[in-house]
């Protein structure tokens, strides 16, 4: 979303080469110059991967992901995170939310349940995780 906030997923061909922390750059120097050129614009960058729901996980970081179940059909994923966590992966105004949307290119809803109730765990219906 121009001028506010971006998501940026990267990835390297190159073996042991970071993707994330070569654009971050030393101490946040690369990113930090590229955001001040942005008029103080936020940079999320993500790791970029093939596995559809890993993507989705590292798009919403630092919220814990409880489940991502994907429907194929409808190119849509629903995502369901601890209760306290909801407004954090929501993101003021629905922003966060709309930027991983665009970002893995997938309808996502987002869904809280109750910490007493919530453990990790990773599911579709398709048997594909892959994009």
């Amino acid at each position: 979303e121009a001028g506010v906030r971006t998501k940026l997923a990267v990835f390297s061909t190159q073996q042991g080469v970071d993707p994330v922390g070569s654009c971050v750059g030393q101490k946040g120097v690369r990113v930090q110059t590229v955001t001040n050129e942005l008029g103080g614009e936020r940079v999320d960058i993500i790791p970029w991967s093939e596995n559809t729901i890993e993507f989705i996980k590292a798009s919403l970081f630092p919220v814990t992901v409880v489940e991502v179940i994907l429907d194929e059909s409808t190119n849509s994923a629903k995502v369901v995170v601890p209760e306290d966590q909801l407004s954090l992966a929501i993101g003021k105004e629905g922003q966060n939310v709309r930027l991983v949307s665009k970002l893995t290119d997938r309808k996502i809803d987002m869904v809280g349940k109750s910490t007493a109730e919530a453990k990790p765990e990773v599911s579709e219906n398709d048997n594909t995780n892959q994009k």
